[in-house]
């Protein structure tokens, strides 16, 4: 039986939840604070022109199974219409693979509508459990196929500043909230992709943000439709909550 573009998306993430279930589920122990969303990347559209990720993981507080799925039209710099699909269990016995497959369920369509089924390809990333990686900065380029040589040199940096907040962290936290600027060098040549202004509601109160990980399409001319992918770290009910914001590099 032929799949769609979204039975194949929910297959493939369902899988990814059931191997990573046992980790996610030390995120409850009261050892640790704030939870740390977990990241899979689902892909492009063929022309590129979208892209598309989950967040997902176990809520601080709560113990609740929860999975974000974010579609980002990367030439207007904004998620579409519907994005993103939010999941969350109403108890600690709903599974976390439970959740993520009714997520993906839920963002079927969309993901059929915009066909992201096309595969997206890691150029550098800063993990997790890196030691002495401060995710400030990121060099990056282009892989060849034929010998694993790399094409360009690029460095992403980031930088943080206060910024103003749709949510009162001030009131709430009695700390000023965190924006971000990210910006590419090549050859000496320096370029600013994102500067936040004001906060949208979205974000929360953030206190730290790092580079997690650069990405591209799975096609002859990757670049122009490069992403990168931003850890933020906000203000949640046990401690900072880790989420993920999609920045085009605009090549």
């Amino acid at each position: 039986m032929k799949r769609n573009a979204a039975t194949r998306v929910s297959v493939r993430l369902a899988t990814a939840g059931a191997s990573l279930l046992a980790g996610l589920a030390l995120a409850v122990s009261p050892v640790w604070a704030g939870d740390r969303a977990l990241l899979e990347v689902i892909g492009y559209s063929s022309d590129s022109h979208y892209f598309a990720f989950e967040e997902f993981g176990i809520q601080d507080g709560s113990g609740f199974a929860y999975s974000n799925i974010y579609v980002v039209d990367l030439t207007e710099d904004n998620w579409v219409v519907g994005t993103p699909v939010r999941k969350q269990a109403d108890d600690e016995k709903t599974p976390l693979t439970a959740v993520r497959a009714d997520a993906v369920e839920k963002a079927g369509d969309i993901l059929a509508t915009l066909g992201i089924e096309a595969p997206a390809q890691v150029l550098a990333m800063v993990g997790d459990g890196a030691p002495d990686q401060t995710g400030e900065t990121l060099r990056f380029g282009l892989p060849r196929y034929s010998d694993g040589t790399v094409d360009g040199d690029y460095l992403l940096s980031l930088k943080t500043a206060e910024a103003q907040a749709m949510t009162p962290c001030n009131a709430w936290f009695g700390a000023q909230a965190l924006g971000f600027t990210l910006s590419v060098e090549d050859k000496g040549a320096v370029r600013e992709v994102h500067a936040d202004e004001t906060l949208p509601r979205s974000r929360g109160c953030p206190v730290s943000y790092r580079i997690h990980a650069v990405l591209a399409p799975w096609t002859d001319d990757p670049l122009p439709h490069a992403v990168a992918l931003i850890s933020v770290f906000a203000q949640g009910f046990e401690g900072p909550d880790r989420r993920f914001v999609a920045v085009p590099l605009a090549f």
